[in-house]
């Protein structure tokens, strides 16, 4: 019988240890093999070297530091000047070298090698393992630089800025620092993602030399979601005097003559989520900025940089949904209840696998959209992958991560509920991958605008995937689901646009996993995907058939 003594009233036992040393990369078989597959396999040695070195207790305890110690905003000095100044721990700014540090704001523009949009895709998903806030100011600042080369002359005061892999936390003007980032204020109160309802003004500074494409403005107005106010500079949308249309503004935190930029910041967003990162509403009062893109073309030149932050996304949310699965099986394989480990329970090893499965698709599929991202031969079918597969994928990745973090929480209990450990972050985070950019029915309907305007490059796909299927059945029946969705009228097509995106994304994924992974792991996710009538609403975690081997599923996804 235990006798306890004061302060002593038992032994801790059964307690999962933090999981910790091991390598992100090296124990994921699926990017491993993504990597060389979709041509990055000289980048190898790097993810190794970061696999390992990401899951060291300092470096996880970054994350945690960021985001209990949230950035302050500090609108005035003691003197009463306008300073607008945020403040963040300095974990954030941790954060941020090692993003620049790996390359994730530039490597593709910097290095255009062969493999180098994958080689930088595989990189964010280790680091985004890690952290999620930190991320934001990084994705935009790397959707912003194609957008930006189309403007030669701004372009070449900022491309060292841009590509260098320091990270220049100081709040100066540009011509002081060696490195900036770049953010985006588009949505305003009224419109939200409907852009095109915006009422931020803009006139042509008087004395600067003309309107219009490279242009100095003055730009009046607000923004309610202006991300990460303590960037370099913005873009931002506003209207011209002739009210041609929305146009696209470089915006920069400090005006040429060296003063603030009178972009005021009125409050930071109080957020559920991506806590560490800090989110405002703003006020331009005759803020200074530089034309775009042509007038009136601000929306479809957003949309370019969009496409990369949409590639980021669901990226993100594959992050979050790894980092979550990796976590469980940690802690399914050393916690003890009803006399058994729970990763020797069947019903639990059923929810293990299951969410390995669903981690391992979502790998392969953002991995082969880094592929589309980069390919310059200008195929029909690598532009379907690029403009089709990409909001329906942001839109699909992103829901499933909101269950998926839930139910890798509820395999820790109660331990997963407090904020002491990882998942309830997991889970807070999870939401905003899916808001951002565009939300669900934008993204959905995103897709079929995508189908509606570029049939051929849609049946080129279509045809490709035809030829895998081929060989399953029921992989050839959702396809000819999906074809019969697709005829019909217009009405019909919107109000399914939905399950339009989501029979893509399960088709594209089984494609994917058909070709490329074990046949075991590509027959349960057909058998549970696709032959129920492409994942019927209702569906769980944890409902894999019998005869699944739950136990290789969960060992490949983290072996021992």
């Amino acid at each position: 019988m235990d006798t306890f003594g004061p302060g002593n009233t038992h032994d801790v036992t059964n307690q999962v240890p933090p999981l910790t040393g091991y390598n992100l990369f090296t124990r994921d078989a699926a990017l491993v093999a993504a990597v060389e597959r979709e041509g990055a396999g000289w980048h190898r040695a790097v993810l190794e070297r970061d696999g390992a070195a990401l899951s060291a207790p300092d470096i996880l305890a970054l994350a945690e530091l960021a985001n209990r110690h949230t950035p302050e905003l500090f609108t005035h000095s003691p003197r009463g000047e306008r300073i607008d100044a945020l403040e963040f721990h300095p974990a954030w700014h941790s954060l941020l070298a090692q993003l620049r540090g790996a390359g994730l704001h530039a490597l593709p523009f910097a290095d255009p090698r062969p493999g180098a949009m994958v080689a930088r895709c595989a990189s964010y998903l280790l680091h985004a393992q890690i952290e999620a806030g930190a991320l934001c100011p990084i994705t935009m600042t790397f959707a912003s630089i194609p957008v930006l080369q189309r403007e030669p002359h701004l372009f070449a005061a900022l491309h060292d800025k841009l590509y260098t892999r320091d990270h220049d936390p100081r709040d100066l003007p540009l011509a002081q620092k060696t490195s900036m980032l770049i953010g985006m204020g588009m949505t305003e109160k009224q419109g939200g993602s409907d852009v095109r309802s915006n009422r931020t003004r803009a006139v042509a500074a008087q004395g600067s030399g003309g309107a219009g494409r490279g242009g100095e403005y003055r730009l009046t107005g607000h923004k309610w979601f202006f991300s990460a106010p303590q960037c370099d500079a913005h873009l931002v949308l506003a209207r011209t005097e002739d009210d041609a249309g929305v146009s696209c503004f470089f915006v920069p935190r400090f005006s040429p003559d060296g003063s603030k930029n009178a972009v005021r910041v009125q409050r930071l967003k109080n957020k559920l989520g991506n806590r560490s990162n800090a989110s405002s509403e703003v006020e331009f009062f005759d803020a200074y900025g530089v034309m775009v893109g042509d007038e009136g073309r601000g929306v479809p030149t957003i949309i370019e940089m969009a496409n990369y932050t949409r590639l980021d996304c669901a990226l993100g949310s594959t992050a979050l949904m790894r980092a979550a699965l990796v976590q469980a099986i940690h802690h399914a394989r050393q916690r003890s209840a009803f006399g058994r480990l729970l990763a020797e329970q069947p019903l639990m090893r059923n929810v293990l696998a299951d969410l390995a499965l669903e981690s391992e698709a979502a790998t392969l599929l953002v991995m082969r959209l880094a592929r589309a991202f980069e390919d310059t031969t200008g195929t029909l079918e690598e532009r379907a992958w690029r403009r089709l597969v990409t909001p329906a994928a942001k839109y699909w990745i992103c829901k499933r991560a909101l269950e998926f973090t839930g139910e890798a929480m509820e395999v820790w209990g109660g331990n997963g509920y407090v904020e002491e450990g990882p998942m309830a972050r997991f889970y807070r985070e999870a939401p905003v991958n899916s808001i951002w950019e565009g939300s669900g029915n934008v993204m959905c309907l995103d897709v079929l605008r995508a189908l509606e305007r570029e049939p051929e490059a849609a049946q080129a796909l279509l045809t490709a995937w035809r030829g895998v299927a081929q060989d399953y059945a029921p992989l050839a029946a959702a396809l000819d689901r999906l074809l019969a969705a697709l005829a019909a009228s217009p009405d019909t097509r919107e109000a399914s646009a939905r399950r339009i995106a989501q029979q893509l994304i399960l088709i594209a994924q089984a494609v994917l996993l058909v070709q490329h992974a074990p046949p075991p792991v590509a027959d349960a996710f057909v058998a549970t995907r696709i032959a129920d009538g492409c994942g019927d609403n209702g569906r769980v975690y944890g409902t894999l058939p019998p005869g699944v081997d739950h136990a290789a599923l969960v060992e490949r996804a983290f072996a021992r």
